[in-house]
């Protein structure tokens, strides 16, 4: 997930693009660039890292002009580099993007194959050269457009200038947010508000598949194929502050609300529903890898070994090759035995995690082939693995991982729905229900996220004083009681443990008591019985009971003080809905609380120290 920013007016453009990266900096910071019409052309400054190198370079380069696009990187296809920065130039086309274009290596060979020349490893290079082989075939700069984004497929919004065409910028869109404008003399664009309140609060919001000319203060929108749209700007009276969230209050919270979009993200071209498959070239498997496997190791830290162990129960249910999970930093201190025909699969939000990175290396020097399952293109863990399957969750600025665990369950499912059409243990109809059941998981939570919130903020309130608190599930829930007490942990500083909940009489229940809540993951699976009974012995104890269960079960809700509902799915969906409540209980109590949930004490994003 990248920000781009462009303005169009009468006052100097490279300040004005300063300052909406800095608003968007959050969205990537792999690298940053702007090109600015200048006199003898189009100027380009870009620089890796965060913004700061920009702003560095541009001291010694002054950039003038009052026609301008920027743009700041989050790597999806391609490591961070200068190259690799973006505004991508090709003639005199300089164009930026916020996207994936998933067809872009068959549109790369096709270009390269007609002589042009790509020097990047991005996919948005593609789109500045294809404009720039339409314009010579004659065409203006808004055919040019027009003709190139109709052989484009995947995400992206752009926005674009020519040399040609020095007072205007052009913009469009598809499935990636984009945000005009409409100032006094000027004309501005951006990935999302907040790069603009600082200039106007009169906003328009594009709509997929439009295309729009911005010129000083004049704004000009039509669809992709030219018919005209009216659209009165909106006004917004969000502060910059406010806005940099999205109109959430947190984060987190924010975060938590992205994540349909991030799983529709990470699921986008993936999900081969015509021939119910899995298209994941880029794992660096063969087919005959798939077949003579003998066994996965899963290897993570914190909340993506909660990813892991759900992971395991997959790939030994459905593809049924034996599995292990293992903490890293655990792995790495015995000596495990580990050789040909195992496949370890490093699990990390970041990519740059310590342990997990060093465990994988210690793996494939033992003669393991290594896959990355990460969020972070071009990162340490995916650089030194033989595959990697990125989870195109997009920049998580709340330390308490939210989207990136749900993108990482979408990834190790896909995994496993590919391993086991090879090994032939999924056969046609349960791969159908899987990848169908899989692409209408974003669906299924957006559809209940607002009164789930509602909910639990009600039941958070409730029981925010209790020092304790037990979580409990089976099978696939188990994992997701493991996370649900990790997040309870992590942001609002409250005891809680996962446990499967057939160990509670093993131990725990000792501690049960009118003042330990006990949370129930209790979704209608195979498992249900069982929990319930489970359920009825903390019941015994005069615990207060907390159920997450499936819409429609009267009788497990009638076991609870309280309980939400989610929405009934396959049984090996069930993480991807019964998580959510947990993650915004967990939220709610912190909220309630008072304390930093973006920014929990003691706590870093990512991990690279042993």
């Amino acid at each position: 997930m990248c920000g781009i920013v462009g303005s169009v007016g009468n006052e100097q453009a490279a300040p004005v693009l300063l300052d909406g990266l800095r608003r968007l900096e959050y969205r990537g910071y792999d690298s940053a660039g702007l090109a600015v019409h200048a006199e003898g052309g189009i100027e380009i400054v870009r620089a890796v890292g965060k913004l700061r190198n920009l702003e560095e370079a541009l001291i010694t380069k002054g950039l003038p002009g009052t026609v301008g696009i920027g743009h700041t990187r989050w790597a999806t296809h391609g490591r961070p580099s200068e190259v690799n920065a973006h505004p991508h130039v090709a003639g005199p086309i300089a164009v930026v993007h916020n996207g994936i274009i998933e067809n872009h290596l068959d549109l790369r060979a096709e270009l390269e194959a007609s002589g042009f020349e790509i020097v990047s490893d991005t996919d948005t290079e593609i789109v500045s050269h294809l404009i720039h082989r339409e314009t010579l075939a004659g065409h203006d700069l808004i055919t040019s457009i027009r003709r190139s984004l109709a052989q484009v497929e995947g995400a992206y919004a752009i926005a674009v200038l020519s040399e040609n065409e020095p007072d205007r910028i052009i913009v469009a869109k598809s499935a990636s947010p984009l945000v005009i404008g409409i100032g006094r003399e000027a004309t501005y664009c951006a990935s999302d508000i907040p790069a603009l309140l600082p200039y106007t609060n009169k906003m328009i919001f594009m709509e997929d598949d439009e295309i729009a000319v911005l010129e000083a203060g004049k704004l000009e929108i039509t669809t992709l194929d030219g018919t005209p749209v009216s659209r009165r700007p909106r006004n917004i009276s969000w502060s910059p502050v406010m806005a940099e969230k999205a109109g959430f209050k947190h984060f987190m919270l924010k975060e938590i609300f992205e994540q349909p979009r991030a799983l529709e993200d990470t699921l986008r071209g993936r999900l081969d529903r015509e021939n119910a498959d899995v298209s994941t070239a880029e794992i660096g498997l063969t087919e005959e890898d798939a077949k003579s496997l003998q066994r996965v190791i899963l290897l993570a830290c914190g909340t993506s070994h909660h990813a892991t162990v759900a992971g395991r129960y997959w790939l030994e249910e459905l593809a049924e090759v034996p599995a292990i999970t293992e903490l890293a930093s655990e792995f790495r201190g015995r000596h495990a035995v580990v050789g040909e025909g195992d496949l370890v699969i490093a699990v990390s939000q970041s990519g740059e995690t310590i342990d997990t990175l060093m465990a994988a290396k210690e793996a494939k020097e033992r003669g393991a082939k290594v896959l990355a399952i990460a969020n972070v293109n071009g990162s340490a863990i995916p650089r030194m693995a033989d595959g990697s399957f990125y989870t195109h969750a997009g920049p998580e600025i709340g330390v308490a991982s939210t989207k990136c665990f749900t993108t990482q369950l979408a990834n190790l499912l896909m995994f496993t729905i590919w391993l086991g059409r090879r090994r032939g243990t999924i056969d046609d109809a349960l791969a159908a229900e899987l990848v169908e059941g899989l692409a209408r998981v974003p669906h299924l939570i957006s559809e209940r996220l607002e009164t789930t919130h509602q909910a639990i903020g009600k039941m958070a309130r409730e029981f925010a004083d209790a020092r304790d608190v037990l979580f409990l599930g089976r099978g696939l829930s188990y994992p997701m009681a493991l996370e649900g007490a990790l997040k309870l942990k992590e942001i609002s500083y409250v005891h809680a443990e996962g446990y499967a909940a057939g160990e509670m009489k093993h131990g725990p229940i000792a501690l049960l008591d009118p003042h330990v809540p006990v949370i129930v993951i209790m979704p209608q699976d195979e498992h249900y019985e069982r929990v319930a009974s489970n359920l009825q012995e903390a019941r015994a104890r005069e615990a207060k009971i907390i159920g997450v269960t499936t819409a429609g079960d009267t009788q497990g809700q009638a076991m609870c003080d309280a309980f939400v509902h989610v929405a009934a799915t396959h049984e090996a969906l069930s993480p991807f809905v019964t998580v959510v409540p947990l993650q915004l209980y967990a939220y709610c109590v912190a909220d309630h609380k008072g304390t930093d949930v973006d920014q929990p004490r003691n706590l870093a994003k990512t991990v690279t120290v042993e």
